[in-house]
Protein backbone atom coordinates (compact mmCIF):
# COMPACT_ATOMS: atom_id res chain seq x y z
CA UNK A 1 0.00 0.00 0.00
CA UNK A 2 1.23 3.60 -0.79
CA UNK A 3 -0.09 6.54 1.07
CA UNK A 4 -1.16 9.13 -2.04
CA UNK A 5 0.57 12.30 -1.41
CA UNK A 6 -0.98 15.71 -0.41
CA UNK A 7 -2.76 18.27 -2.48
CA UNK A 8 0.68 20.75 -1.99
CA UNK A 9 3.08 17.93 -2.88
CA UNK A 10 1.02 17.38 -6.04
CA UNK A 11 0.51 20.78 -7.29
CA UNK A 12 4.37 21.50 -6.65
CA UNK A 13 6.59 20.47 -9.70
CA UNK A 14 10.15 18.96 -9.17
CA UNK A 15 12.86 21.83 -9.83
CA UNK A 16 13.71 22.23 -13.00
CA UNK A 17 17.59 21.98 -12.34
CA UNK A 18 17.18 18.88 -10.26
CA UNK A 19 15.94 16.85 -12.89
CA UNK A 20 18.47 18.69 -15.57
CA UNK A 21 21.63 18.06 -13.56
CA UNK A 22 20.62 14.31 -12.61
CA UNK A 23 20.26 14.12 -16.43
CA UNK A 24 23.38 16.21 -17.17
CA UNK A 25 25.14 13.03 -14.40
CA UNK A 26 24.19 10.58 -16.69
CA UNK A 27 26.05 12.45 -19.56
CA UNK A 28 28.84 12.52 -18.03
CA UNK A 29 28.87 9.12 -17.52
CA UNK A 30 29.13 7.47 -20.37
CA UNK A 31 32.34 9.58 -21.39
CA UNK A 32 29.95 12.77 -22.80
CA UNK A 33 32.41 16.10 -21.74
CA UNK A 34 29.67 18.92 -20.64
CA UNK A 35 30.65 22.41 -19.84
CA UNK A 36 27.32 23.54 -17.55
CA UNK A 37 27.00 27.24 -17.60
CA UNK A 38 23.94 27.32 -16.37
CA UNK A 39 24.00 27.27 -12.63
CA UNK A 40 24.55 30.40 -10.61
CA UNK A 41 26.84 28.64 -7.73
CA UNK A 42 29.71 31.13 -6.62
CA UNK A 43 32.98 28.96 -7.52
CA UNK A 44 35.03 31.64 -5.69
CA UNK A 45 35.55 30.77 -1.66
CA UNK A 46 35.20 33.10 1.40
CA UNK A 47 37.54 35.52 2.20
CA UNK A 48 39.94 33.42 3.73
CA UNK A 49 39.21 35.09 7.73
CA UNK A 50 35.88 34.17 6.81
CA UNK A 51 36.92 30.42 6.88
CA UNK A 52 39.48 31.21 9.76
CA UNK A 53 36.79 32.26 12.02
CA UNK A 54 34.49 29.18 11.01
CA UNK A 55 37.48 26.73 11.62
CA UNK A 56 38.71 28.98 15.25
CA UNK A 57 34.60 29.07 16.41
CA UNK A 58 34.18 25.44 15.35
CA UNK A 59 37.37 24.40 18.00
CA UNK A 60 35.61 25.61 20.86
CA UNK A 61 33.59 23.20 23.02
CA UNK A 62 30.93 25.23 24.00
CA UNK A 63 29.42 26.38 20.29
CA UNK A 64 27.66 23.23 19.37
CA UNK A 65 24.44 23.23 21.16
CA UNK A 66 21.22 24.96 19.90
CA UNK A 67 21.29 28.53 18.95
CA UNK A 68 18.74 31.64 19.56
CA UNK A 69 15.65 31.39 16.76
CA UNK A 70 16.75 34.88 15.98
CA UNK A 71 20.35 34.79 15.96
CA UNK A 72 22.68 36.05 17.96
CA UNK A 73 22.96 39.84 18.34
CA UNK A 74 26.49 40.20 16.86
CA UNK A 75 24.98 39.17 13.46
CA UNK A 76 22.20 40.89 13.63
CA UNK A 77 24.59 44.02 14.66
CA UNK A 78 26.69 43.25 11.60
CA UNK A 79 23.84 43.11 8.93
CA UNK A 80 22.45 46.51 10.40
CA UNK A 81 26.11 48.24 10.12
CA UNK A 82 26.48 46.63 6.68
CA UNK A 83 23.02 47.91 5.54
CA UNK A 84 24.17 51.69 6.96
CA UNK A 85 27.03 51.39 5.57
CA UNK A 86 26.12 50.33 2.04
CA UNK A 87 22.25 50.77 1.72
CA UNK A 88 22.17 54.00 3.57
CA UNK A 89 19.67 52.60 5.80
CA UNK A 90 19.10 52.67 9.61
CA UNK A 91 17.87 49.28 11.08
CA UNK A 92 16.89 48.25 14.74
CA UNK A 93 19.60 45.28 14.99
CA UNK A 94 17.35 44.17 17.82
CA UNK A 95 13.58 44.21 16.24
CA UNK A 96 13.95 45.01 12.80
CA UNK A 97 16.43 41.92 11.62
CA UNK A 98 15.84 38.30 11.43
CA UNK A 99 18.52 35.77 10.01
CA UNK A 100 17.58 32.84 8.31
CA UNK A 101 18.96 29.80 6.96
CA UNK A 102 19.25 30.90 3.29
CA UNK A 103 17.08 33.72 1.76
CA UNK A 104 15.23 31.02 -0.32
CA UNK A 105 13.52 29.54 3.36
CA UNK A 106 12.79 33.20 3.93
CA UNK A 107 10.91 32.78 0.84
CA UNK A 108 7.93 30.09 2.38
CA UNK A 109 8.17 31.78 5.69
CA UNK A 110 6.99 35.08 4.21
CA UNK A 111 4.38 33.18 2.07
CA UNK A 112 3.04 31.45 5.09
CA UNK A 113 3.45 34.33 7.75
CA UNK A 114 1.18 36.49 5.29
CA UNK A 115 -0.82 34.52 3.10
CA UNK A 116 -4.49 32.88 3.24
CA UNK A 117 -5.90 30.30 1.14
CA UNK A 118 -7.25 32.18 -2.05
CA UNK A 119 -5.44 35.31 -0.89
CA UNK A 120 -3.68 36.87 -4.56
CA UNK A 121 0.04 37.23 -4.88
CA UNK A 122 1.99 39.26 -7.31
CA UNK A 123 4.79 37.46 -9.13
CA UNK A 124 7.33 38.58 -11.84
CA UNK A 125 7.36 36.96 -15.17
CA UNK A 126 10.14 36.20 -15.49
CA UNK A 127 11.20 35.35 -12.04
CA UNK A 128 12.37 32.81 -9.75
CA UNK A 129 10.21 29.71 -9.45
CA UNK A 130 10.41 29.82 -5.48
CA UNK A 131 7.98 32.94 -5.40
CA UNK A 132 5.27 30.98 -6.67
CA UNK A 133 5.82 27.70 -5.28
CA UNK A 134 5.40 29.43 -2.01
CA UNK A 135 2.50 31.06 -2.73
CA UNK A 136 0.95 27.64 -4.36
CA UNK A 137 2.21 25.78 -0.59
CA UNK A 138 -0.59 27.70 0.82
CA UNK A 139 -3.01 27.73 -1.37
CA UNK A 140 -2.89 31.15 -2.67
CA UNK A 141 -3.49 32.89 -6.33
CA UNK A 142 -0.43 33.84 -8.14
CA UNK A 143 -1.27 36.36 -10.73
CA UNK A 144 1.54 37.39 -13.10
CA UNK A 145 3.18 40.79 -14.38
CA UNK A 146 5.06 40.42 -16.82
CA UNK A 147 8.70 42.14 -17.52
CA UNK A 148 8.90 43.10 -20.70
CA UNK A 149 12.09 43.75 -23.21
CA UNK A 150 10.49 47.15 -24.66
CA UNK A 151 9.88 48.20 -20.69
CA UNK A 152 13.23 47.61 -19.38
CA UNK A 153 12.59 44.66 -17.48
CA UNK A 154 10.43 47.09 -15.57
CA UNK A 155 7.15 46.67 -13.59
CA UNK A 156 4.04 48.01 -16.18
CA UNK A 157 2.62 49.73 -13.21
CA UNK A 158 -0.50 51.21 -15.15
CA UNK A 159 -1.02 47.52 -16.55
CA UNK A 160 -1.03 45.96 -12.76
CA UNK A 161 -3.23 48.75 -11.94
CA UNK A 162 -5.84 47.46 -14.43
CA UNK A 163 -5.60 43.70 -12.79
CA UNK A 164 -8.23 43.04 -9.54
CA UNK A 165 -6.20 43.72 -6.98
CA UNK A 166 -9.12 43.17 -3.85
CA UNK A 167 -7.34 40.19 -2.79
CA UNK A 168 -3.89 40.95 -3.43
CA UNK A 169 -1.57 40.81 -0.37
CA UNK A 170 1.67 40.22 -1.26
CA UNK A 171 4.16 41.39 -4.25
CA UNK A 172 7.47 39.64 -5.41
CA UNK A 173 9.71 41.48 -6.68
CA UNK A 174 13.62 41.03 -7.11
CA UNK A 175 16.06 44.13 -8.13
CA UNK A 176 18.84 44.19 -8.87
CA UNK A 177 16.65 41.28 -11.23
CA UNK A 178 16.97 37.58 -12.00
CA UNK A 179 17.09 36.65 -14.40
CA UNK A 180 17.30 40.15 -16.68
CA UNK A 181 20.12 41.72 -14.86
CA UNK A 182 18.39 44.76 -14.59
CA UNK A 183 19.39 47.46 -11.94
CA UNK A 184 17.48 48.87 -9.28
CA UNK A 185 16.61 52.19 -9.24
CA UNK A 186 15.58 55.23 -6.59
CA UNK A 187 12.57 55.96 -8.98
CA UNK A 188 11.37 52.35 -9.18
CA UNK A 189 11.91 51.79 -5.40
CA UNK A 190 9.95 54.59 -5.06
CA UNK A 191 6.90 53.61 -7.44
CA UNK A 192 6.87 50.27 -5.69
CA UNK A 193 6.42 51.80 -2.10
CA UNK A 194 3.56 54.47 -3.55
CA UNK A 195 1.89 50.86 -5.00
CA UNK A 196 2.21 48.67 -2.06
CA UNK A 197 0.43 51.65 0.00
CA UNK A 198 -2.16 52.74 -2.19
CA UNK A 199 -3.39 48.89 -2.71
CA UNK A 200 -2.63 48.32 0.99
CA UNK A 201 -0.36 45.11 -0.48
CA UNK A 202 3.21 43.70 1.25
CA UNK A 203 6.06 44.69 -1.56
CA UNK A 204 8.83 42.30 -0.75
CA UNK A 205 11.79 42.76 -2.65
CA UNK A 206 14.51 39.67 -2.64
CA UNK A 207 17.81 41.54 -3.45
CA UNK A 208 20.98 39.11 -3.17
CA UNK A 209 22.49 40.22 -6.48
CA UNK A 210 23.30 44.04 -5.28
CA UNK A 211 26.74 43.29 -5.49
CA UNK A 212 27.33 41.75 -8.42
CA UNK A 213 29.04 43.88 -11.29
CA UNK A 214 27.44 46.99 -9.22
CA UNK A 215 29.18 49.86 -7.51
CA UNK A 216 26.24 51.55 -6.31
CA UNK A 217 23.50 48.80 -4.16
CA UNK A 218 20.69 49.93 -3.17
CA UNK A 219 18.21 49.07 -0.81
CA UNK A 220 13.82 49.44 -0.91
CA UNK A 221 14.10 50.18 2.39
CA UNK A 222 16.09 53.36 1.65
CA UNK A 223 12.81 54.76 0.39
CA UNK A 224 10.73 57.20 2.59
CA UNK A 225 7.87 55.15 4.63
CA UNK A 226 9.09 52.12 2.98
CA UNK A 227 8.58 50.40 6.54
CA UNK A 228 5.15 50.25 6.60
CA UNK A 229 4.60 48.19 3.26
CA UNK A 230 8.05 46.67 2.40
CA UNK A 231 10.42 44.14 3.48
CA UNK A 232 13.46 43.16 2.17
CA UNK A 233 15.76 39.61 1.50
CA UNK A 234 19.45 39.30 1.13
CA UNK A 235 22.10 37.00 1.84
CA UNK A 236 25.74 36.20 1.65
CA UNK A 237 25.19 33.64 -1.39
CA UNK A 238 26.67 35.90 -3.77
CA UNK A 239 27.82 39.04 -2.14
CA UNK A 240 30.39 36.22 0.12
CA UNK A 241 30.46 33.51 -2.11
CA UNK A 242 28.94 31.68 0.82
CA UNK A 243 25.96 29.82 -1.23
CA UNK A 244 26.59 26.59 0.48
CA UNK A 245 26.45 27.81 4.02
CA UNK A 246 22.89 29.47 3.95
CA UNK A 247 23.10 32.65 5.53
CA UNK A 248 20.30 35.01 4.96
CA UNK A 249 18.37 37.94 6.56
CA UNK A 250 14.59 39.50 6.10
CA UNK A 251 14.85 42.89 6.88
CA UNK A 252 11.58 45.06 7.71
CA UNK A 253 9.55 46.65 10.66
CA UNK A 254 8.96 44.61 13.72
CA UNK A 255 5.45 44.02 13.30
CA UNK A 256 6.24 41.69 10.18
CA UNK A 257 9.41 40.36 11.42
CA UNK A 258 7.67 39.02 14.80
CA UNK A 259 5.49 37.28 12.46
CA UNK A 260 8.10 35.79 10.27
CA UNK A 261 9.72 34.87 13.37
CA UNK A 262 6.95 32.79 14.61
CA UNK A 263 6.94 31.16 11.85
CA UNK A 264 10.26 29.86 11.48
CA UNK A 265 10.77 28.89 15.04
CA UNK A 266 8.35 26.18 14.25
CA UNK A 267 10.84 24.95 11.60
CA UNK A 268 13.95 25.54 12.46
CA UNK A 269 16.24 25.80 15.50
CA UNK A 270 19.04 28.18 15.07
CA UNK A 271 21.65 28.86 12.82
CA UNK A 272 25.29 26.79 13.35
CA UNK A 273 27.31 29.36 16.34
CA UNK A 274 30.56 29.09 14.40
CA UNK A 275 28.38 29.81 11.37
CA UNK A 276 26.87 33.44 12.07
CA UNK A 277 30.10 34.57 14.11
CA UNK A 278 31.88 33.63 10.09
CA UNK A 279 28.76 35.71 8.89
CA UNK A 280 29.54 38.27 10.78
CA UNK A 281 33.34 38.25 9.95
CA UNK A 282 31.96 38.26 6.12
CA UNK A 283 30.00 41.39 6.52
CA UNK A 284 32.51 43.48 8.33
CA UNK A 285 34.89 43.01 4.96
CA UNK A 286 35.65 46.24 3.44
CA UNK A 287 35.35 47.68 0.19
CA UNK A 288 38.04 46.17 -0.94
CA UNK A 289 36.67 42.46 -1.15
CA UNK A 290 33.78 43.56 -3.36
CA UNK A 291 36.27 44.94 -6.04
CA UNK A 292 38.55 42.23 -6.24
CA UNK A 293 35.11 39.88 -6.41
CA UNK A 294 34.55 42.20 -9.41
CA UNK A 295 37.36 42.41 -10.85
CA UNK A 296 37.34 38.44 -11.66
CA UNK A 297 33.34 39.02 -12.99
CA UNK A 298 34.28 41.59 -15.38
CA UNK A 299 36.76 39.11 -17.24
CA UNK A 300 34.38 36.38 -17.11
CA UNK A 301 31.73 38.37 -18.66
CA UNK A 302 33.52 39.35 -21.96
CA UNK A 303 34.30 35.36 -22.15
CA UNK A 304 30.55 34.85 -22.03
CA UNK A 305 29.90 37.95 -24.52
CA UNK A 306 32.21 36.14 -26.76
CA UNK A 307 30.32 33.13 -26.47
CA UNK A 308 27.17 34.71 -26.67
CA UNK A 309 27.73 36.42 -29.81
CA UNK A 310 29.47 33.08 -31.69
CA UNK A 311 25.50 31.54 -30.78
CA UNK A 312 23.99 34.66 -32.33
CA UNK A 313 22.37 35.62 -28.99
CA UNK A 314 21.23 39.57 -28.49
CA UNK A 315 21.86 40.76 -24.87
CA UNK A 316 22.48 43.76 -23.13
CA UNK A 317 26.29 44.70 -21.96
CA UNK A 318 24.90 47.36 -19.22
CA UNK A 319 23.16 44.11 -17.65
CA UNK A 320 24.35 43.36 -13.70
CA UNK A 321 24.19 40.20 -11.76
CA UNK A 322 26.13 36.83 -11.58
CA UNK A 323 24.07 35.72 -15.52
CA UNK A 324 23.64 37.48 -19.31
CA UNK A 325 20.20 37.03 -20.35
CA UNK A 326 20.46 36.67 -23.86
CA UNK A 327 17.39 36.36 -26.49
CA UNK A 328 17.96 32.97 -28.63
CA UNK A 329 17.75 33.45 -32.75
CA UNK A 330 14.13 33.43 -33.90
CA UNK A 331 13.98 30.07 -35.96
CA UNK A 332 13.78 28.77 -32.73
CA UNK A 333 10.60 27.91 -31.46
CA UNK A 334 11.42 28.08 -27.98
CA UNK A 335 14.40 28.17 -25.03
CA UNK A 336 14.28 24.34 -24.04
CA UNK A 337 14.67 23.53 -27.91
CA UNK A 338 17.91 25.84 -28.13
CA UNK A 339 19.17 24.36 -24.95
CA UNK A 340 18.71 20.90 -25.66
CA UNK A 341 19.98 21.19 -29.17
CA UNK A 342 22.67 22.85 -27.78
CA UNK A 343 24.05 20.47 -25.28
CA UNK A 344 23.62 17.34 -27.29
CA UNK A 345 25.41 18.88 -30.16
CA UNK A 346 28.19 20.73 -28.40
CA UNK A 347 28.15 19.47 -25.22
CA UNK A 348 27.08 23.23 -23.78
CA UNK A 349 24.82 23.83 -21.26
CA UNK A 350 22.91 27.04 -20.69
CA UNK A 351 19.55 27.36 -18.96
CA UNK A 352 16.68 27.83 -20.64
CA UNK A 353 14.83 30.98 -19.79
CA UNK A 354 11.39 29.77 -20.07
CA UNK A 355 11.72 28.35 -16.31
CA UNK A 356 11.53 31.20 -15.01
CA UNK A 357 7.96 32.08 -17.13
CA UNK A 358 6.74 32.38 -20.20
CA UNK A 359 8.41 36.06 -20.77
CA UNK A 360 11.97 33.20 -20.92
CA UNK A 361 10.32 31.85 -23.74
CA UNK A 362 12.80 33.00 -26.37
CA UNK A 363 15.59 33.92 -23.92
CA UNK A 364 18.75 31.54 -21.99
CA UNK A 365 20.60 32.07 -18.99
CA UNK A 366 24.56 32.09 -18.97
CA UNK A 367 26.31 32.66 -15.36
CA UNK A 368 29.54 33.93 -14.56
CA UNK A 369 29.77 31.29 -11.98
CA UNK A 370 32.49 29.13 -13.87
CA UNK A 371 35.92 29.22 -14.34
CA UNK A 372 37.96 31.07 -17.27
CA UNK A 373 38.89 27.69 -18.80
CA UNK A 374 35.54 26.23 -18.57
CA UNK A 375 34.26 29.93 -21.09
CA UNK A 376 37.40 28.75 -23.04
CA UNK A 377 36.27 25.21 -23.33
CA UNK A 378 32.99 26.46 -24.45
CA UNK A 379 34.20 27.88 -27.05
CA UNK A 380 36.46 25.50 -27.99
CA UNK A 381 33.49 22.90 -28.50
CA UNK A 382 31.46 25.50 -30.24
CA UNK A 383 33.26 25.53 -33.53
CA UNK A 384 32.42 27.53 -36.67
CA UNK A 385 31.74 24.16 -38.31
CA UNK A 386 28.59 22.88 -35.94
CA UNK A 387 25.00 24.82 -36.64
CA UNK A 388 22.07 24.60 -34.04
CA UNK A 389 19.71 24.87 -37.11
CA UNK A 390 17.44 21.72 -36.89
Amino acid sequence: MVIPSSNTANSIKEYYFSKKLAAIRKMISTGKEIVNLGIGNPDIPPHNSVIQELNAQSSFENTHGYQSYRGIYNLRNAFAKWYRHYFNVSINPESEILPLQGSKSGIMYISQAFLNKDDKVLIPNPGYPAYATGANSVGAETMLYHLKKENQYLPDFEEIQKYDLSNVKLMWVNYPNMPTGKNASKGLFRKLIAFGKRNNILICNDNPYSFILNDKPLSILSEQNAFDTALELNSLSKSHNMAGWRIGAVFGAKEYIDVIQKIQSNFTSGMFLPVQKAAEKALNLNDEWYQNLNKIYTERIKYVWELADKLNLSYNKNSIGMFVWAEIPEYFKNSFEFSDLLLKKTGIFLTPGEIFGSMGKHYVRISLSNSIEDYKRALFLLNNEITLKN
